[in-house]
């Protein structure tokens, strides 16, 4: 086996600290994904497809994210690094599409981060409506106030500081506020199955074929976060095998509780009656238990969902800065370890700096950023699918813990590989203008901006690094040679 290159191996004392035990990583991927979205846009997938039809989307997607997982999980237990996918690329293709995918990941990330500082109070003000007071301005005809802006701000930096302590001290409130959302998911199906009644669930389809794929849409922003777990893969203390196969099992966990969620609230109201609730699913809830103390128990498990996602979008982002900041992509500010913590304390900063101001531009602008991240979540999918191809050929004796197929059998593992990468170039295209789920002009704007600050980086990329285990070191070196990177901060 060719190892990883000296620079990219991880130094005990000298990068990050191996403190993660199985449960705590399958938690940030799962609760990476679960979200909030499962409370506000319920109603709305069973209006646009019908109760199997958003059922029939989840599968459809659920499976092309569990072949995306499948495809993750021989490449991190291959390369159990910091910054996840940065480095599979690095090691397949150039620095420069390396750079891409890695720059399109990191953009659904922070655009995710940033909803959740604004769904955040969004969701409080469910429960006190008099956080919305004093006004400040209005951005695209929403109201933005003091008081409610206030409660996304100290979120965010309460999340940051618990980060940058260490992932030891994030992965336990991970851990704490799942166990909380898994207790109320059961306990909405056991009160679905004694109370819900299945005339509700009709009509099963509506929309046809053009409102599952507008359900179908969705999942690449309520599936992100399984990707997570590689990010953090040199703070896991468990064999690289493991490692990839809870990215698949959070995957197909993450998918059963969108079901779940589904069927529980399809059974609860007509979906026609859902469309004047605000938080449908909490208020579907309330309603079939004929108790608002129901509609709060879900509203909870929607802000602990809220606070996970973001907890570990902070953990992912910030490993996957730090690491391209480590190879001289991005500015070697970045680069920088907490001296005691062994955390990417700058950019968690950074990171954390974005989230406190989101909720200053009010929910539908965050709207439209988030709705822009998920082109760019699916085309590092596709990268990473190919890369796992190319590595396949051109590097068939490198170690792989968890080979797919076994390993001996190559043939099982190139049609998932194909596989992957036909579904999710599909998935792309269903973000085309005129395609039945492309995005409204706000989103494309706030995609092409994302994409033109990436450029501004990608140009000072050095040419002719060839891929492979050391091309990160060639890269730190040019970089050096012309007096800029990582290798000249370190000096």
């Amino acid at each position: 086996m060719t190892q990883p290159s000296a620079h990219h191996s991880p130094v005990e004392g000298g990068r990050f600290k191996r403190t993660l035990g199985w449960l705590e990583i399958f938690f940030i991927g799962f609760g990476a994904m679960i979200g909030f979205g499962w409370v506000t846009l319920t109603s709305g997938w069973l209006n646009d497809a019908g109760t199997l039809g958003t059922v029939l989307a989840f599968v459809i997607g659920g499976l092309i994210m569990a072949l995306v997982g499948l495809v993750y999980s021989e490449l991190v237990s291959a390369m159990p690094l910091a910054g996840g996918e940065h480095n599979y690329l690095l090691r397949g293709f150039s620095p420069r599409l390396a750079f891409i995918g890695s720059w399109g990941i990191i953009g659904g990330y922070v655009t995710v981060v940033a909803f959740e500082a604004v769904a955040i109070p969004r969701t409080v003000a469910y429960i006190i409506p008099q956080v919305n007071s004093i006004p400040l301005w209005t951005i695209a005809g929403f109201e933005v106030h003091l008081v409610w802006a206030l409660i996304g701000v100290v979120t965010a930096v309460l999340l940051t500081a618990l980060n940058i302590r260490g992932i030891k001290q994030a992965s336990f409130l991970q851990t704490s506020v799942v166990l909380y959302v898994v207790v109320m998911a059961l306990a909405l199906v056991a009160l679905a199955l004694f109370e819900g009644e299945a005339g509700h669930a009709e009509p099963l389809f509506t929309g046809g074929g053009a409102g599952i794929i507008t359900v179908l849409v969705m999942v690449p922003f309520l599936f992100v976060g399984f990707d997570v777990i590689p990010q953090s893969a040199e703070e896991v203390k468990v064999p690289p095998r493991k490692i990839g196969a809870l990215v698949v099992f959070s995957v197909t966990m993450a998918a059963l509780f969108y079901i779940a969620i589904v069927l529980t609230t399809s059974v609860a109201l007509p979906a026609a009656e859902m469309g004047d609730f605000d938080l449908a699913t909490a208020d579907a809830m309330g309603a079939l238990a004929g108790n608002e103390f129901w509609s709060n128990v879900v509203v909870a498990g929607g802000l602990a969902g809220l606070l996970t996602s973001w907890n570990a979008f902070l953990i992912g982002a910030s490993r996957l800065i730090w690491a391209m900041a480590n190879s001289g992509m991005l500015p070697a500010w970045f680069a920088k370890l907490h001296p005691k913590h062994r955390t990417p304390v700058n950019a968690l900063l950074f990171i954390g700096g974005l989230s406190a101001i989101a909720p200053f531009f009010g929910e539908y602008m965050m709207v439209w950023l988030v709705d822009s991240g998920s082109p760019s979540i699916v085309i590092t999918y596709i990268l990473v699918a190919v890369v796992f191809l190319v590595l396949r050929r051109r590097e068939p004796t490198m170690e792989r813990p968890m080979r797919i197929g076994g390993q001996r059998s190559n043939t099982f593992g190139t049609v998932i590989g194909v596989l992957t990468v036909v579904l999710t170039i599909a998935l792309l295209l269903l973000y085309v203008p005129g395609m039945p789920a492309a995005l409204d002009v706000q989103p494309y704007i706030m995609f092409g901006l994302w994409w033109l600050l990436g450029l501004i980086f990608l140009v000072r990329i050095p040419g002719g690094i060839k891929p492979g285990p050391d091309a990160e070191n060639d890269l730190v070196n040019a970089l050096a040679s012309q007096g800029r990177g990582p290798g000249v901060a370190r000096k």
